[in-house]
């Protein structure tokens, strides 16, 4: 889940009107794309679904109350 929520804080960093546009969007698609390789891995070592594995996370980690500063 750290991944998930690394690249779910990239996003919101995007969506803040008081970061660098440009710098803020690289930030989510690296966090993005390492989740996703991390999901992929995971799904296939465990002959899991990688949709569904990508999609539980995503669930886990925007509707669970955590601390971002973790």
């Amino acid at each position: 889940m750290p991944l998930e929520r690394a690249a779910e804080e990239a996003r919101t960093r995007l969506a803040s009107s008081d970061a660098d546009p440009a710098a803020a969007r690289q930030a989510w698609i690296e966090a993005a794309a390492f989740q996703r390789a991390a999901v992929t891995e995971h799904a296939e070592a465990e002959g899991a679904v990688r949709y569904e594995v990508e999609m539980a996370a995503k669930k886990a980690v925007r509707h669970a109350s955590w601390d971002p500063a973790e």
